[in-house]
């Protein structure tokens, strides 16, 4: 199975944008926050997270960004990861159904880092600074961060999470990362 190493240099090669790849460090690292919980393993459930968008400049190129999770997923498999951090990646767009709670995860996660980001971008401390009502508000307002689609984040339902445990959660875990992230 890749590492978390030659993951990292998978993505620095597939991905150009910057912030796309501190996308996925964010969900990497949220990802790897919920492992547990769940009972997964941290650094499958943190691959998939780093992962998952491997293949988005890619599908974006081509035209047709609903391939991606495919094609992230097939690039993933190639990789030797688990089936089930394969079918997570696959997920993550909602066009397949999701039935783990990896699944779930990473599908209610990938909006919510953008949200996060959003919001620590408006606090003078950035990350640090910002607090759980904080992001909670932006949340309902559908006009701030508009493409962090709340009914996506609000499938942390299905998890047994209440949305401002998820929210604390995934801002902690973002926290610890926040120097890669520059917030």
């Amino acid at each position: 199975m890749i590492t978390r190493e030659e993951a990292f240099e998978l993505v620095k090669g597939k991905v150009k944008n910057k912030n796309l790849r501190k996308h996925m460090l964010a969900t990497e690292a949220c990802m790897r926050a919920f492992a547990p919980r769940f009972g997964g393993d941290l650094n499958i459930w943190g691959l998939a997270g780093l992962l998952h968008d491997v293949a988005y400049e890619e599908a974006e190129a081509a035209g047709d960004m609903m391939l991606h999770a495919d094609w992230g997923a097939k690039i993933a498999e190639e990789h030797g990861l688990p089936a089930e951090a394969v079918q997570a990646i696959r997920a993550h767009l909602g066009d397949v159904p999701r039935i783990t709670n990896f699944d779930k995860a990473l599908y209610a996660v990938d909006p919510l880092t953008g949200l996060i980001v959003a919001a620590a971008l408006m606090h003078p401390e950035k990350l640090a600074g910002i607090q759980v009502k904080s992001v909670l508000k932006r949340f309902k307002d559908k006009r701030f961060a508009a493409g962090a689609d709340r009914d996506q984040i609000g499938t942390s339902s299905e998890l047994d999470i209440q949305l401002e445990e998820f929210v604390s959660i995934s801002l902690e875990a973002m926290r610890e990362i926040r120097d890669e992230l520059g917030l």
